[in-house]
């Protein structure tokens, strides 16, 4: 049990930075959908999904093979040699990039904005030099130095949108001159949200460098191979992630008419924000638990300590589900433009796919710590596949809602054929009633609040109270053995 009172200390903090950045980067979304019209905001969406599945390439699963290879062995070259693979890819990435940049944004249909591109570019290859520096810091316990460098990250990128976005333009209005850049900062454009995150993310490789001391710099080849035999199945696995994550956007811009695409995009970008509060507790959650898995991979008791992660894990993701459902009303106020309410009904089916998302990765132990990451692979691609058909099959009849039954579908499969497999290859003693209960509870008293009482805080605050009580009596025993000052 001490070993889950260290997990939830760790994900605490980096939760602070994950959760709290992304918290701050969601206090965005009413500046965005005030500033911007919906194909506007649309734009953003678009380019920032094509970043991320970049971004997934340019990373190529070095982050989790580094877990993998600095646990199994104590190799002063494992930090170097990655390190070194990455700024080499990243490096000619950009060189790529910078040169064909005029091609690149044609062919993403942003011929008039070339300058966009070259924006993100700079972000990606920044952003891709400071994984493993990051990831080295997970494994040496180094939390607070982890969480200090990425909140200043946020906050670089949150005040730069606000002086550019809202106070400089209130300055022109009111006579204040900025010589020969007044009119262009007059009007607020979409460039000032690529520059705040170029900023803030060259910010970010210096203020990681001084963490660097005591680095031996060696670059072992074998070992680099043995890395890259062992990461790219989760660059595939990540590849088909992103693909379920991103690509409904993506697909939406391409599949529906020219003249409504990028409002629709918009709408469905917006409300899509609101369900990243489940989201935001899955990458605490991840940053957290994904060296301690490794770690914790040869203890006796490892499969036990697995089982109750996972209980606690379902019983808050449960709770997070039921909180934004009977608290919608208020959530949507987010969006400064009620043009864009209309896709509410979007969010319940988001927040379940986000739901299995987390169960699925939580689930992804069993093969992690017996490199048997060929499955997270399979896993992915079988859902990028049911993403992908879905997506084409359902957008042209159901627009965005398409795209969210598509995720569903993909993140419910992608979990129920993880913990199938996983069972009969590498057994945890889940507790499968308690799961089912918090699960089955949750949903089936969000989704009545949400027909039946939506709008009324008072009744469903009072279920979601109702909710807690319940999940905490079935689980003091173990809340008092976590806590208990002598374990």
């Amino acid at each position: 049990m001490a070993t889950i009172k260290q997990l939830l200390s760790q994900t605490a903090i980096y939760g602070l930075s994950s959760v709290l950045g992304r918290v701050l980067n969601f206090l965005l979304v009413p500046l965005y959908t005030a500033v911007f019209n919906k194909e506007e905001y649309g734009e953003v969406t678009i380019l920032y999904s094509y970043t991320a599945i970049i971004n997934v390439f340019l990373s190529y699963g070095m982050e989790t093979s580094f877990f993998n290879f600095i646990n199994k062995k104590e190799n002063k070259s494992v930090f170097s040699t990655a390190f070194i693979s990455l700024i080499s890819t990243s490096l000619a990435f950009l060189l790529f990039a910078i040169t064909f940049n005029k091609n690149i944004a044609e062919l993403l249909s942003f011929e008039g904005h070339p300058e966009y591109i070259m924006y993100l570019v700079w972000v990606l290859a920044f952003d891709a030099i400071t994984v493993i520096p990051f990831s080295r810091l997970r494994h040496l316990n180094k939390a607070f130095t982890f969480a200090s460098i990425r909140l200043t990250n946020i906050g670089i990128v949150i005040g730069l949108n606000l002086i550019l976005l809202v106070f400089v333009p209130k300055l022109i209005s009111e006579g204040v001159s900025f010589g020969e850049y007044t009119e262009l900062l007059s009007t607020p454009k979409l460039s000032v949200i690529f520059i705040s995150n170029l900023i803030a993310s060259a910010a970010t490789v210096i203020m990681i460098i001084p963490t660097f001391k005591d680095i031996e710099w060696n670059f072992d080849k074998v070992l680099w191979k043995k890395m890259l035999s062992y990461g790219w199945p989760i660059l595939i696995a990540g590849t088909a992630g992103i693909i379920n994550e991103s690509m409904d956007k993506v697909f939406l811009s391409k599949m529906l008419p020219a003249d409504i695409a990028k409002g629709e995009v918009g709408i469905y970008g917006a409300n899509y924000k609101i369900s990243i509060f489940m989201t935001l507790f899955i990458q605490a959650f991840r940053m957290g638990v994904e060296p301690f898995f490794f770690a914790k991979a040869k203890d006796k008791d490892a499969k036990e300590t697995y089982a109750y992660v996972m209980n606690f894990f379902v019983a808050i993701m449960a709770m997070i589900f039921l909180f934004i459902m009977v608290n919608l009303d208020l959530f949507k106020l987010f969006i400064r433009n009620k043009e864009m309410w209309i896709g509410l009904d979007v969010v319940p089916i988001l927040l379940l796919a986000n739901l299995s998302l987390g169960i699925y990765l939580s689930l992804s132990v069993w093969y992690k710590v017996n490199d048997k990451t060929k499955y997270g692979a399979l896993f992915s691609i079988a859902g990028a596949i049911i993403t992908v058909a879905l997506n084409i099959w359902l957008i042209p009849t159901m627009g965005y809602f398409g795209s969210a039954w598509a995720t569903l579908a993909a993140y419910a499969s992608m979990m129920l054929m993880s913990y199938i497999i996983g069972q009969k290859h590498y057994h945890i003693p889940y507790n499968m009633k308690k799961i089912f209960l918090y699960l089955g509870t949750s949903i089936f008293l969000g989704i009545t609040i949400h027909r039946l009482f939506y709008g009324n805080l008072i009744v469903g605050n009072a279920v979601l109270l109702m909710f807690v009580l319940m999940v905490a009596f079935f689980e003091s025993s173990s809340l008092r053995s976590i806590f208990a000052k002598n374990k």
